[in-house]
């Protein structure tokens, strides 16, 4: 049988007979390349590293202990800057001479009694008290503001008895001497264009700091008649008298009588002066600035108690 062409060609050989090339071939699509894949040979190549220049030493050691090991830029290579705020190293304390650590403290110099305390340095100064106010300010009139006309008659009748005028909120206030206040009050009721026929009120006002007079007695009056006010103020002092105006208004009987109360103004011809609101034994005058918060004990005895124990005692010796 003759041979068949086919016979004669070559057996087909496997890749892995294939003569190796000098060129390699790509690899196919999903194929996984043999140097990229794990445990390659020894003929994948590792890439070159690359190397970084060294970051120069700094000037200043101090500032290199200070830096973090991430201070160096990686493009500059130069040491960044630290941060604001941060800590500085503390200097190495010099060691003091053995004479010096031997030596005593000197001893404070003795504070003289009764004397404060000294401030300890760095510590907050109080501030200033503030000095008490030393009376109401009493406003002068403004320039565009022309006084009644009973002040103008009051002022020609009695050429001492005005000693200033004030303005304020639309009142106005006669500031008077205490030895003429009768006189005064007595013309403002009887003058045609005054007519103050009623006394509205009368109190005090107690401003302990003020050295020409400690109190202020304010008569309020109010004319029927005109429908008009005014003020009259007294500037007087302590255990000062003040005479009675119950000559001039009969109501102002128990008005006196509650200022005499209250703040103890010496009135003077006064039908019946004694006090009106608190018991005619009791102690001091309540609505003085300095009477005690705590009531009269505090001011003659130690314990208010006592001062209740001998009331009582005497009301006791009265019954019996």
């Amino acid at each position: 049988m003759p041979d068949d062409p086919k016979d004669r060609e070559p057996p087909p050989t496997a890749a892995a007979d294939k003569p190796a090339g000098t060129t390699p071939g790509e690899p196919l699509k999903g194929e996984v390349s043999r140097t990229d894949s794990p445990g390659a040979g020894a003929s994948a190549a590792a890439p070159p590293a690359r190397e970084e220049p060294l970051a120069p030493k700094p000037e200043n050691p101090t500032a290199a202990q200070t830096s973090t090991t991430s201070e160096t830029s990686s493009v500059t290579g130069q040491p960044t800057p630290p941060a604001q705020g941060a800590p500085k190293p503390a200097a190495p304390a010099a060691s003091k001479p053995a004479a010096a650590a031997a030596r005593p403290a000197t001893p404070a110099a003795p504070r003289a009694p009764g004397a404060a305390p000294a401030a300890k340095a760095g510590a907050p100064h109080p501030p200033p008290a503030a000095a008490p106010p030393s009376g109401p300010t009493d406003p002068a009139p403004p320039a565009d503001k022309t006084p009644p006309a009973f002040i103008a008659t009051l002022q020609s009748a009695i050429p001492d008895g005005v000693v200033a005028l004030s303005y304020w909120v639309g009142d106005w206030t006669i500031i008077a001497p205490a030895a003429k206040v009768v006189d005064v009050l007595r013309h403002l009721r009887d003058a045609p264009d005054a007519s103050f026929d009623l006394l509205s009120d009368l109190t005090a006002t107690d401003w302990p700091p003020r050295a020409e007079g400690r109190f202020d007695v304010i008569y309020c009056l109010y004319s029927t008649r005109h429908r008009h006010r005014v003020r009259v103020k007294v500037k007087v002092a302590d255990r000062q008298p003040l005479a009675s105006v119950t000559s001039v208004w009969p109501g102002a009987n128990w008005l006196e009588r509650e200022v005499y109360d209250m703040f103890g103004v010496n009135f003077t011809g006064h039908p019946d002066r004694r006090r009106i609101l608190m018991p005619e034994d009791w102690q001091g005058f309540p609505q003085r600035k300095d009477y005690p918060l705590e009531g009269p004990g505090e001011l003659l005895m130690e314990n208010p108690l006592d001062w209740l124990k001998l009331r009582q005692a005497r009301e006791e010796a009265d019954i019996e």
